[in-house]
């Protein structure tokens, strides 16, 4: 398979070049904000990313499925399955911050072969294949080497969307006071990817959809880490639960998952009255 995945890595390669491209082109117009739900914003920058990867997709592969973030699925009945973030990170965009991406990934049978995903704000493009290795810009990277929880620098990121019933609040608190810090940059992809290149040594996040995860996962395991869901169990494309690491913190931050699950030893959160000056 993994000769197989090297004929589609230049060239997705290329379309997420041309895709980060476009939307550096938008970012500098400071494009006009739509909205999808309460707070689920889309650009024309998404759409207009996502059109130009769809037709390039087809252009070269005419009969594979394609499941694409505004698009939905493309379903051909092909062993062939595309996952396709045209923007990650579309509120970072809307407000000018500049961290998000273009991610792309390819799954054959069920199983991720060739990831690609593109900072354009950076220029630094991440790549992998099956039993390949994980390359930014061409230079392998590798996870960090950091075995000790109270030493890591964690990520996560939260909902756009019904924040009140999401419980990360908890899991960045008790997170927090184990670790060195827990950034929160508002991009899965990317954060996926500094797990990857060892500038995170863990992250994790709930409720992702397959576009957001499919190439950072294979990414994160090409580089030597690991990838599982807040039990420990394999990840799926569909569980919804997304824990990556360098592999050594692993165990430390599935116990802690464990603690904050079952309620034990949880720090109260801080009276802000106390802090009023």
């Amino acid at each position: 398979m993994s000769d197989q995945s090297t004929e589609f890595l230049p060239t997705m390669t290329e379309i997420a070049r041309e895709a980060g491209a476009l939307v550096m082109e938008y970012f500098h117009q400071r494009v006009k904000v739509e909205y999808k739900g309460e707070v689920d914003l889309v650009t024309v920058a998404d759409r207009k990313s996502e059109a130009l990867i769809l037709e390039r997709i087809r252009r070269h592969w005419p009969s594979h499925d394609i499941l694409g973030e505004e698009g939905g699925l493309h379903d051909q009945g092909s062993d062939y399955r595309w996952y396709v973030d045209p923007l990650d990170g579309t509120t970072n965009f809307a407000h000018g911050f500049p961290v998000f991406c273009i991610s792309l990934a390819l799954e054959y049978k069920g199983r991720s072969v060739a990831g690609v995903v593109y900072d354009p704000t950076r220029d630094e493009l991440f790549a992998a294949e099956q039993g390949s290795g994980a390359y930014l810009n061409q230079q392998r990277i590798e996870v960090s080497k950091t075995a000790n929880l109270a030493e890591c620098l964690a990520a996560t990121g939260f909902p756009s969307h019904k924040r009140h019933k999401n419980p990360n609040i908890f899991f960045y608190h008790q997170i927090t006071l184990r670790t060195h810090g827990v950034r929160r940059a508002g991009s899965a992809a990317l954060d996926l990817c500094c797990v990857a290149c060892g500038r995170f040594d863990a992250f994790w996040e709930f409720n992702l959809n397959p576009w957001d995860t499919a190439a950072g996962v294979l990414l994160v395991e090409e580089a030597g880490g690991q990838v599982s869901d807040f039990r420990g169990g394999p990840f799926q494309i569909n569980s919804r639960e997304t824990l990556a690491s360098n592999g050594l913190v692993h165990p430390a931050m599935l116990a802690e998952f464990g603690a904050i699950f079952s309620g034990r030893g949880l720090e109260e959160l801080p009276d802000p009255r106390a802090y009023r000056s």
